[in-house]
């Protein structure tokens, strides 16, 4: 798919962003977290951190649409992500076990959170022309705490959760929710996020320009899709956001 077969993009009015590893930094968040929940477990010493975010990341990723299919309730499949996590150690072999251990990682990445840097300074500067959406695969009430936490809910005119729509990206449902919270088009929207299928894919599939956050060097597979390789500097990526001065720019 090629950004010269979709219909023209437009000067924006309405920017979404994802939310995790756009604006808010659940890669460091989540590698330090792990870190800290683990450093006590008499098993430390045998951890490869990376190879344990990497799977957490497996589990977290197969979990999600069986919490939104009704499978599981989210502190179920809480606890059994853990229980699967550490099982190859030989811990958390009872629930009971399982549910304090994820109660004490949780309580660790809610003091660890932090932005994606140059973030903040994103939003404000685009908040004044545009209208700003959050589209995000998690729960609204957690993804609501992670704004206020990070500063930056008063910048968002919409939060559009995979949990109330029933949908995660990249299904076209969530993408058209967005659009019409914020009384936009698809022609000047667009879709800011670091996951190719869910963000990037998902945003074509409906007609938004996407913008492909990619700050770990991951092979482009589409060469006319936009990329920025971080959020800053901050006068670079709001042209790249929204197109002063580029095609995108035209009537």
């Amino acid at each position: 798919m090629s950004l010269s077969t979709a219909p023209a993009f437009l000067r924006p009015t309405a920017i979404l962003f994802d939310l995790d590893d756009t604006l808010f930094d659940h890669a460091t968040t989540a590698r330090a977290t792990l870190a800290a929940s683990t450093h006590q477990l008499p098993f430390a010493a045998d951890i490869v951190l990376d190879e344990l975010y990497n799977r957490y990341s497996e589990i977290l990723e197969e979990m999600h649409p069986l919490v939104l299919a009704g499978h599981y309730s989210y502190l179920e499949a809480r606890r059994l992500r853990f229980q699967r996590l550490l099982a190859p150690y030989g811990a958390l072999t009872s629930d009971a076990a399982a549910d304090e251990f994820a109660q004490f990682h949780y309580e660790h990445y809610r003091g660890l959170r932090q932005p994606i840097t140059g973030a903040l300074a994103l939003l404000e500067a685009l908040k004044p022309q545009y209208r700003i959406g959050i589209v995000t695969n998690n729960r609204t009430a957690e993804q609501e705490d992670k704004l206020h936490y990070l500063g930056m809910r008063h910048l968002v005119d919409a939060l559009i959760t995979s949990e109330e729509v029933g949908m995660p990206k990249p299904d076209p449902c969530i993408f058209q929710v967005a659009m019409q919270r914020l009384g936009a088009e698809p022609a000047t929207t667009v879709m800011v996020g670091d996951n190719w299928t869910a963000d990037v894919l998902g945003a074509l599939a409906v007609g938004i320009r996407p913008v492909w956050l990619n700050r770990f060097g991951a092979t482009r597979l589409l060469p006319d899709v936009e990329e920025i390789t971080s959020l800053e500097p901050l006068a670079d990526v709001v042209q790249k956001i929204v197109g002063v001065g580029s095609a995108a720019d035209s009537h």
